[in-house]
């Protein structure tokens, strides 16, 4: 079986770039754009958009896997820099920004949502494996209670990401995780 030969400096410079220009076309809400005006955008060929994404509906998955990436690596970024609890508090408002991220992809999601894609199940498992690590951690240095998973806190927030896109609704998520942290630096006795 052969080895998949690393990609060259220009492809990978290329591929980053597409990345980078369908994410500001969907954070910007042009959902419907066009591979042609992403390969515009990220100054490359449309044969090179295909050579590195078969279809748009890739691209998109792409996107959307480096997003979650990022997000659920600054998790461990933010515990190096931070008190555990802090590091939560700041995770929580990027899950805000986040979510906002998603709500300017909405629509380019919506293609593959009703594919096989394991995407969201697997951002899902991504971002509950970096909230369990940062409230263990904060349960560890006795600022927070134990008592909370990774995925049950996500599931909390499942709240502030189906929240309408109205004007002043990302102030008013961040206000929903403000109340989520605050309520989880409660210790609730163990029962005996």
């Amino acid at each position: 079986m052969a080895t998949a030969r690393p990609m060259r400096a220009d492809a990978r410079r290329n591929r980053e770039k597409l990345l980078s220009a369908a994410r500001q076309v969907f954070v910007d809400g042009d959902t419907d754009a066009h591979v042609e005006d992403i390969a515009r955008k990220a100054e490359v060929a449309v044969g090179t958009l295909y050579r590195h994404f078969e279809t748009r509906e890739a691209l998109v998955e792409e996107v959307w896997r480096s997003e979650v990436d990022a997000l659920c690596a600054s998790a461990d970024n933010l515990l190096d820099r931070h008190a555990p609890h802090e590091a939560l508090r700041r995770f929580l408002l990027l899950l805000v920004d986040h979510a906002a991220v998603g709500k300017g992809m909405s629509v380019a999601l919506e293609s593959i949502m009703a594919t096989d894609s394991p995407v969201f199940d697997d951002a899902r498992t991504k971002m509950g494996d970096a909230l369990t690590r940062l409230l263990d951690a904060s349960s560890a240095a006795g600022t927070l209670r134990g008592d909370i998973s990774g995925p049950t806190l996500l599931r909390a927030l499942g709240g502030v990401c189906s929240l309408r896109a109205t004007e002043g609704w990302i102030d008013e998520a961040r206000q929903i995780a403000a109340l989520l942290f605050d309520g989880m630096r409660h210790r609730v006795p163990r029962p005996s």
